[in-house]
């Protein structure tokens, strides 16, 4: 059975990309998981698509959870959006020292996810996967390289089933945004399709700009999520 909380973990602390290892290898070393855990090998996917989601954000998601990581960045962004502090790191986006969860009693926290925090979690692990699709370079030999690899992981066959559909069919933009169901899930899942590209191709950053628009997010906030996410990866 997936667990989609633990296989965002993997999108957010996975050092794939760059790495002269094999495959398993860097699976086990993957947030320093071990072979008993083959959902660590769920980053490889996005790493392959050459997106580079590897780079950790300071290492708070392996110590509270992708799940709260992507809320603690999305609630410092959306205080400081409130706060009405300038969208820069000067402004009170740069993060002092790791990522926080958010506030237990915010509708950013995890427990308050009306969906469930599985569901939703499973719902940023989609949201990813279609953010690092959004160059559109994967054909299907590459997306065949690609499942090849996943296989090789060790990964189970239903988690690796998963990810390979994503990869064929990543959530289409407004099947994504229509399953945010608060404010701040809105916010949590522009934070998470950014953290899994840095957008440096008019696709990418046409692909973000769509969602925001989807999500209906205020300029500014956008501004100042894209500050938040820059100041954790450091």
């Amino acid at each position: 059975m997936i667990d989609p909380k633990k296989l965002l973990d993997d999108l957010l602390s996975s050092r794939v990309p760059g790495t002269e290892s094999s495959v398993r290898e860097t699976a086990v070393r993957a947030g320093g998981l071990a072979k008993e855990n083959p959902i660590a090998t769920g980053a490889i996917a996005l790493a392959l698509l050459g997106t580079g989601p590897g780079r950790a954000i300071t290492g708070s998601a392996l110590k509270i959870g992708g799940l709260a990581a992507v809320a603690g960045l999305a609630y410092k962004a959306y205080q400081n959006y409130q706060q009405g502090n300038d969208p820069t790191p000067n402004g009170g986006d740069v993060l002092d020292g790791e990522v926080l969860p958010p506030p237990e009693n915010t509708s950013f926290h995890p427990s308050h996810a009306p969906q469930g925090e599985s569901e939703f979690a499973l719902v940023l692990v989609q949201a990813m996967v279609a953010a690092a699709h959004a160059d559109g370079q994967v054909d299907k030999a590459e997306r065949g390289r690609i499942a090849d690899r996943i296989m090789l992981s060790g990964i189970d066959d239903e988690t690796g089933a998963f990810l390979r559909d994503e990869l064929a069919n990543p959530i289409d933009v407004g099947d994504l945004a229509a399953a945010a169901q608060t404010d701040a899930q809105r916010v949590e899942l522009y934070t998470a399709s950014r953290l899994a590209i840095d957008p440096d191709s008019r696709a990418e950053r046409g692909y973000l700009d769509m969602l925001a628009g989807r999500l209906k997010l205020p300029e500014t906030l956008v501004d100042h999520i894209e500050a938040t996410v820059t100041s954790a990866r450091g």
